[in-house]
């Protein structure tokens, strides 16, 4: 029982985006969304440890292949002003920023600076 235990999934540790120009999606993470850059890893790209305790990670591909991700959440308190303040530092929404109400939650819809589609996510309490 020891094995299926030590070997069975236990989280997440890191989701990363493949970025086209590790410099420019760092920066985008940083300067407009306010992440903490935590790991640099030079041109190749980085990591943000969140306030969670989770890894957000970017990372180029050395052989220089690209394809654009999606499916990441990030959570806050407050989706409306969050898409104000991240807008106003010119981050694109869909919609021009509409919210999409679920019984559970309020998202909201953006892409970074190399295309991968990222959520910001408010969970309903």
């Amino acid at each position: 029982m020891a094995v299926a235990d030590a070997t069975a999934i236990k989280g997440i540790d890191i989701t990363t985006y493949l970025v086209q120009d590790g410099e420019r999606a760092k920066a985008f993470y940083r300067d407009k969304l306010g992440l903490k850059l935590t790991g640099d890893y030079g041109p190749q790209g980085g990591e943000f440890a969140l306030n969670d305790g989770t890894t957000f990670g970017l990372w180029k591909m050395r052989d220089g292949s690209f394809r654009p991700s999606g499916g990441v959440m990030f959570a806050v308190d407050d989706v409306k002003g969050a898409v104000d303040r991240y807008a106003a530092r010119g981050v694109v929404f869909d919609d021009g920023g509409a919210i999409e109400e679920t019984p559970n939650c309020y998202m909201a819809f953006g892409t970074d600076s190399e295309g991968n589609a990222f959520i910001l996510h408010q969970r309903k309490t």
